[in-house]
C-alpha cells in the first residue's frame, strides 16, 4: 500500500509540474522543448518511469503500468492542447503583422533610367548607324603596335611614356585610344569601310575635366576619292542631330601621327548661339572631338593602296558630350554613381 501510495504521489506531482509549466509558455517552440522533457521515451520525466517496469513486483506491475499510461495520456492530450492554442496565436500574430491596408496609398517606386553616358553612346550609334556605320568593339588590353606603331607614333612620342599610358608589360598595355580597332578592321577587311568602334580607354590624367578612365567613340571610312569635305559634311549632320540643327562645325588645324591633315572640331556654342555666353567662355564656339585624313603611313600599314584609297578619321570623348549635352561641370560626377546626380536622366 506504501509502495501505491509513493508512487500515485509521484504521479500527481508530474502533474502539478506541468500545469505550472505550461502557464505563461508563449511559442510552439518552447511547448515542443516542454513536452519533449516530459514524454521523450529515453530521457523524458514520464519516460522514466516506463523504464522503472522491471523494478516493480509481477503482481503490481499492471496497475503501475495502467497508472504511468494514465498520465501520459493526460499529458500528451494537454500538450497537444497547448500546441494549437499557441499555433493559433502565432497565426494570428503573423496575420496581423502581415495584413496589407489596401485603403493606404501605394509606395511610389521610381523608374530606373540610364547613365548620361550611356544616353549619349546610344544615341550616336543610332545616328552613325544612320549614316551606314557598322559597330567594332576590340578588346581594351592591346598591344603596342595596334596601339601606336600603326597608328605612325614615333617611338619618342609623349603618349608612349609610363606617365601618360598604363603599361601591362613590354608589349601589352591598356589601350589609349579605340583608334587600335582600326587597324584590326583594316587589316581584316577590303574597302570600303565604314566602322564606328566604340569602348573604354585608358590614360594617366585626372582632373575635372579628364578622368583615367573614360568612354571614347572612333569613327573610320575608307574608299576611293574620300576626302576632307566629305569628313566636314559628316560632322555637320552629327553636330545637328545632337545639338540642334542650327548648330554648325568649325575645322583648326592640328597634329595626330595618324591623320594629315588633322583637326580639331569645334561647334557652334548651342547655349547662346555664337554669341559668347560662359559654356563657350565667351567665343562662341565649344571644342567637341579631333578628326582628319587618315595618314598614308597608316593605310601602308594596313595592307591598304594609298594611291588608290582614301579616309576620315574622327574621335568623340563620351563624357566631353555628356557633359555639354547636359551641364555637368565635372567629369567625376560621372563615375561616383550619386543617386542625387543620375537620377536627373531619363
Amino acid at each position: 500500500m506504501a509502495e501505491q501510495n509513493g508512487l500515485r504521489d509521484r504521479l500527481e506531482a508530474i502533474r502539478d509540474e506541468i500545469r505550472q509549466s505550461v502557464r505563461g509558455m508563449d511559442s510552439s517552440k518552447a511547448a515542443y522543448d516542454l513536452r519533449k522533457s516530459f514524454l521523450d521515451s529515453k530521457k523524458g520525466k514520464i519516460g522514466q518511469l516506463m523504464k522503472e517496469m522491471k523494478n516493480i513486483p509481477a503482481e503490481q506491475r499492471a496497475e503501475y503500468g495502467k497508472s504511468v499510461n494514465e498520465l501520459k495520456n493526460w499529458a500528451q492530450e494537454r500538450f497537444d492542447e497547448l500546441d494549437r492554442s499557441l499555433k493559433e496565436k502565432e497565426m494570428q500574430l503573423r496575420y496581423e503583422s502581415e495584413k496589407i491596408d489596401v485603403t493606404m496609398p501605394a509606395v511610389k517606386m521610381r523608374p530606373g533610367n540610364l547613365h548620361p553616358v550611356t544616353l549619349v553612346r546610344e544615341e550616336l550609334i543610332d545616328i552613325f548607324a544612320g549614316m551606314g556605320f557598322e559597330i567594332f568593339e576590340g578588346s581594351e588590353v592591346e598591344n603596342d603596335y595596334y596601339n601606336f606603331t600603326a597608328l605612325n607614333t614615333p617611338q619618342d612620342h609623349p603618349a608612349r611614356d609610363m606617365q601618360d599610358t598604363f603599361y601591362l608589360s613590354k608589349e601589352f598595355l591598356l589601350r589609349t585610344q579605340t583608334s587600335s580597332g582600326q587597324i584590326h578592321v583594316m587589316e581584316n577587311s577590303k574597302p570600303p569601310i565604314k566602322i564606328l568602334s566604340p569602348g573604354k580607354v585608358f590614360r594617366s590624367d585626372d582632373d575635372a575635366t579628364h578622368s583615367p578612365m573614360f568612354s571614347q567613340m572612333e569613327g573610320l571610312v575608307v574608299d576611293e576619292g574620300i576626302t576632307l569635305g566629305d569628313l566636314k559634311g559628316m560632322l555637320d549632320l552629327f553636330v545637328q542631330k545632337i545639338f540642334g540643327e542650327q548648330t554648325t562645325t568649325r575645322l583648326r588645324p592640328s597634329y595626330f601621327p595618324f591623320t594629315e591633315p588633322s583637326v580639331e572640331v569645334d561647334v557652334s556654342c548651342f547655349s547662346c548661339g555664337g554669341a559668347g555666353c560662359s559654356l563657350c567662355k565667351g567665343t562662341g564656339w565649344i571644342e567637341v572631338l579631333g578628326a582628319g585624313v587618315v595618314n598614308r603611313k597608316v593605310l601602308e600599314n594596313c595592307g591598304i593602296d594609298p594611291d588608290r584609297y582614301s579616309g576620315f578619321a574622327f574621335g568623340i570623348g563620351l563624357e566631353r558630350i555628356a557633359m555639354l549635352r547636359y551641364g555637368i561641370p565635372n567629369i567625376k560626377l560621372l563615375f561616383e554613381s550619386d543617386i542625387k546626380v543620375l537620377k536627373q536622366f531619363y
